[in-house]
């Protein structure tokens, strides 16, 4: 167990290194208000404190820097949320004003906010896309014999499919077509779209307009949908600015990791709502040894959530990006809620 005064110590050391990013010493500590101890008994509690596995020493300087065993220790036991501003409550809450914005345009538009405010990676992983109802359908012809299907889901996510046009379909038959489609499939998720075909639509088409050979299929290709979220990025390339990430390969390993949905999808915790910190090695992946993810939920209806995850270095301003991601999410579900 930590003394208070190591407590102190240790508070003081990870709030200047995240602050400036520079090691910190016993002399730049003592200068501290509030701090009365002398700089040779802040030295000898920084050894204890280094050879407990709380700090570290680097090459190049005799002052101290946080482990990864030290910022686990100052995330569980000593991190409070930051108050965070006016201007940021307002810069938040206006995103979820304009109810007329389609739920996947304030997803990606969150992700771009929330990167300006936190000057880090912001990753925000949208609703499986199979588990989107249909909102309407279209068909646009654009030359003889095709056109384009255009699928349109709750979320205000849209599919464009090409589509071959039977030779004998008139342009009224395209549009009994549509307007059966409205009518019957409106409100289905995509994942039931080929059981209602078979239970409703395809009968009632085939009544009215005859054949429809492989026009059907072709615009309900689900193979075409991915059974998973869709990944919407805010500041990918913020991480060039941190003096952690000036080692080019560093920057390469973590961009490479970015361009893998699969990869990047694993760094959201499942079954866990509320928010999360994995930092250094915790996040079991190279790339990101020396980053920190914070990551909060956010409700999607009853059953379903999204995640929102922030990407910074171990060194990230936990505070603020608690602060930050709670508002963010909780705002992002009412909208979504009542959208």
């Amino acid at each position: 167990m930590l003394t208070n005064r190591q407590l102190q110590i240790l508070q003081v050391i990870i709030d200047d290194f995240i602050a400036t990013a520079q090691p910190v010493g016993s002399r730049q500590i003592a200068k501290k208000e509030g701090i009365g101890f002398s700089a040779a008994t802040i030295r000898n509690e920084m050894a204890d404190l280094e050879e407990l596995g709380y700090l570290e020493k680097t090459h190049t300087s005799s002052g101290r820097v946080p482990s990864e065993k030290g910022y686990r220790f100052y995330v569980d036991h000593m991190l409070k949320p930051q108050i965070i501003t006016n201007q940021d409550i307002i810069t938040i809450q206006s995103l979820f004003q304009d109810r007329m914005m389609e739920t996947e345009q304030v997803i990606r538009k969150s992700a771009d906010i929330l990167s300006e405010l936190t000057t880090y990676t912001s990753i925000i992983l949208g609703p499986d896309v199979q588990l989107h109802k249909v909102r309407r359908f279209s068909i646009v012809p654009i030359s003889i014999g095709s056109a384009v299907a255009i699928i349109v889901t709750d979320h205000g996510h849209v599919e464009n499919r090409l589509i071959s046009i039977p030779e004998n379909y008139s342009l009224s038959d395209i549009e009994k077509v549509v307007n059966i489609l409205n009518e019957r499939l409106v409100g289905v998720p995509l994942e039931q779209i080929h059981k209602k075909l078979e239970e409703e639509a395809t009968a009632v088409i085939a009544q009215h307009i005859g054949s429809y050979d492989g026009l059907l299929t072709s615009i309900f290709d689900l193979n075409k949908y991915h059974g998973e979220g869709k990944i919407y990025y805010g500041g990918k390339t913020n991480m060039l600015k941190q003096p952690e990430f000036h080692d080019l390969n560093k920057v390469r390993m973590l961009m490479e990791l970015m361009e893998k949905t699969s990869q990047i999808q694993t760094i959201f915790p499942h079954h866990q709502s509320g928010i999360q910190i994995r930092i250094g090695s915790e996040n079991h992946h190279i790339a990101m040894e020396d980053c920190s993810v914070i990551t909060a939920t956010y409700s999607i209806g009853e059953e379903q959530k999204g995640s929102i995850a922030i990407i910074g270095p171990t060194r990230m301003d936990y505070r603020r990006v608690v602060s930050i991601l709670d508002l963010m999410s909780s705002g992002l579900s009412r909208f979504i809620e009542r959208h």
